[in-house]
């Protein structure tokens, strides 16, 4: 055999080992690049997204629930007594001449005040899951 024709050979036979490893390989490095990705959006959804989205549902429920008499603060700082509640405001009572203020629901931070529905999920939670009559 001729020199030139083993070279030939084992050029040829390095190319297709070659294409094989590539493929291999751009499977390989293309997991490497996405899967930091995958996990950056995973940690990002569980420790923003998640809480982000229970903590707006526990403040539509407050607002859902307010009722005459409640002490709410509004976002302001205003530490009132709520007078009435409407479809989208509320009129809160403030300091000792009772000086009336209507605020959007929105507005309202904190209701202060404790309801029978508060205390039994509390009950509920420390009975851990059993339910009982009284």
């Amino acid at each position: 055999m001729n020199l030139f024709t083993l070279l030939a050979e084992s050029a040829a036979a390095n190319s297709a080992a070659d294409a094989a490893n590539t493929t291999a390989g751009g499977l390989g490095s293309i997991l490497t690049l996405i899967l930091p990705l995958v996990l950056m959006v995973l940690i990002f959804y569980f420790l923003i997204i998640r809480p982000e989205k229970k903590r707006a549902k526990e403040t539509e429920s407050m607002l859902n629930n307010l009722q005459v008499a409640d002490e709410v603060i509004t976002n302001g700082g205003i530490i009132g007594r709520v007078i009435s509640v409407q479809k989208d405001t509320v009129l809160i009572e403030t300091g000792s001449d009772r000086t009336k203020i209507r605020v959007v629901k929105s507005a309202i931070a904190q209701n202060k005040t404790a309801h029978d529905s508060d205390t039994e999920t509390a009950e509920v939670k420390k009975t851990k899951g059993k339910t009982e009559i009284k």
